[in-house]
């Protein structure tokens, strides 16, 4: 006598789709990058950006504040928005004389006098193409520079100098005087234009980082200005910036890959 076993039905293609969803909003983003490679079902779920998966991931993760404000507005769906929140400022990787604001996306630079300060992303980029936006809402001073840095860069220093630029270890646009530092030497004005515009406080810089070309370009008012620094070196590079002014505030949001055209 034969006796038939019971096919094993897979639990996995049998939940709804919303339960699946509500258990999933409590992994890691880390074990959510294997369940999508589970199965087909699990695979779509997760590949869609905007469903409870990610939007309760955003809401365990990032500040009401931040979700409610213009802030990531212009960020298209929940798992971009966790994204930019991965992205952010590092509250441990940042001048002593800066703090980052409750919204978790805005440093705030004390004031305190004869200090430059800096701040680096929570993470770097070694391959790939990158893009981020970061703006200052309020005064400039007399130095304050977006760019890029290794995790070697310092982020504090006496004195009121371009601090982001300063060493072989950053690369910044002085948005003061429109000059390009690096290794503590002014690299030309830049965009190459011959009275480039000052920046006016609130406008979006958004900065353009190759690194399998190795260059450096920023972009204002969507307008690209070109490339600000070839030859980059092969080593992880973090969003930076550095600035004197007391008071002042700076924010940052990661996009992802540029659109280019």
């Amino acid at each position: 006598m034969i006796v038939k076993r019971p096919v094993p039905v897979s639990w996995a293609n049998n939940l709804p789709q919303f339960i699946l969803e509500y258990l999933f909003s409590y992994l890691s983003v880390e074990d959510l990058r294997n369940c999508a490679l589970v199965c087909t079902k699990w695979y779509k779920i997760l590949n869609d950006e905007n469903n409870d998966v990610w939007r309760l991931h955003c809401v365990h993760k990032l500040a009401q504040e931040a979700l409610n404000s213009d802030l990531l507005s212009h960020i298209p769906s929940y798992k971009n928005k966790l994204r930019a929140f991965y992205y952010a400022w590092n509250p441990n990787d940042c001048s002593r004389n800066i703090y980052i604001k409750s919204n978790g996306f805005t440093l705030h630079r004390n004031p305190v006098a004869q200090s430059t300060d800096g701040a680096r992303s929570k993470l770097g980029f070694k391959n790939g193409r990158h893009c981020w936006e970061v703006w200052w809402e309020g005064p400039l001073g007399t130095v304050a520079v977006v760019g890029i840095a290794t995790k070697a860069a310092a982020m504090q220093s006496q004195g009121y100098l371009p601090l982001l630029g300063n060493d072989t270890e950053s690369w910044g646009w002085n948005l003061v005087d429109n000059h390009l530092l690096h290794n503590g030497d002014a690299q030309g004005n830049y965009p190459v234009i011959t009275t480039p515009p000052t920046y006016q406080v609130g406008e979006k810089i958004r900065i353009i980082l190759d690194c399998d070309d190795n260059t450096l370009a920023f972009e204002k008012n969507y307008e690209f200005l070109g490339i600000a620094f070839k030859n980059l070196p092969d080593v992880k590079l973090y969003p930076a910036v550095s600035a004197v002014y007391g008071n002042t505030e700076v924010s940052m949001v990661y996009l992802g890959q540029p659109l280019d055209g």
